[in-house]
């Protein structure tokens, strides 16, 4: 599959992070916690430098616990603060807040001694499309504010929201890869909804992810399924699928579109069970 895909806004928004660094005391890069590899950007720490940075690992509750386990002690290996978030049910949100506040008590003290007190800590949120960006603002300020979708590019300027806890949060439009070196990487974006599936085969993503869940998890495609995946071929497995999930069109062919939606959605929802597909 030939996925490649950068628009000029990514340009744009890329320029927009370096000019707005010096507004901010710390930066959230949030990633997706079932791709930390293919969600991050790969320019983000030469755009970074040296300024204080937290990981947020969203979605967790969509990533297995060992996944999980294994990516926060990579980032502790290199020196970088992690947490695990859900922020649909605002699991890990305090953390992030703790977190900023412990890395920014220095700058506190020194500001408090200039005679400088409650300066609200700023805060720059990074991430790819469609990794909850604007449900996790939603869910540290307490309100509305950022518009929501399942659809990557709903975030369109920059703004400043008013977070819990003496911060305040500006938000970047998201910002994905300049190209795909490698396939997997594309694919991973694509898996997870960070590419828009207009731009997409969806019968060959379905086939290509059910290849990899053979290959990493296939008790869970039995186990939803209700199939046996044991020396069959991927054609073979999402036969069976749509078999049982009735996706039979006239004369008994196969829709083989409808039972690539009903795979994707499943994988994409947690259904097929908590799956990480990328580790350290």
């Amino acid at each position: 599959m030939n996925i490649n895909w950068y628009p000029g806004h990514m340009k744009k928004t890329k320029e927009s992070i370096k000019k707005n660094l010096q507004l901010v005391d710390i930066i959230y890069e949030l990633l997706d916690a079932r791709i930390p590899i293919s969600s991050e950007n790969p320019d983000i720490d030469s755009i970074v430098g040296d300024k204080p940075r937290i990981v947020i690992l969203n979605k967790s509750d969509l990533s297995s616990h060992e996944g999980n386990m294994k990516w926060q002690q990579y980032y502790q290996n290199k020196g970088i603060s992690s947490v695990l978030v859900d922020s649909l049910n605002n699991r890990g949100l305090n953390e992030v807040i703790n977190i900023s506040n412990e890395l920014m008590k220095e700058k506190k003290l020194k500001l408090e001694k200039k005679g400088i007190k409650n300066k609200p800590i700023r805060a720059m949120i990074v991430g790819i499309p469609n990794v909850g960006k604007s449900t996790l603002i939603n869910s540290l300020s307490g309100r509305k504010g950022a518009k929501t979708g399942n659809r990557p590019g709903i975030t369109k300027g920059n703004q400043w929201i008013k977070l819990k806890g003496n911060l305040e949060l500006l938000d970047t439009p998201g910002i994905l890869w300049p190209k795909f070196e490698d396939e997997s990487v594309g694919l991973n974006l694509a898996f997870t909804g960070a590419i828009k599936d207009e731009l997409l085969d969806i019968e060959s993503l379905a086939f290509k992810l059910v290849e990899r869940l053979v290959e990493t998890y296939p008790q869970f495609l039995e186990d939803r399924y209700n199939i046996n995946v044991h020396e069959k071929t991927t054609y073979e497995i999402v036969e069976n699928i749509a078999q049982n999930r009735g996706c039979i069109g006239k004369g008994q062919e196969i829709d083989f579109t409808k039972v690539s939606n009903i795979i994707i959605d499943d994988f994409r929802k947690g259904r097929i069970g908590r799956i990480t597909l990328e580790l350290p």
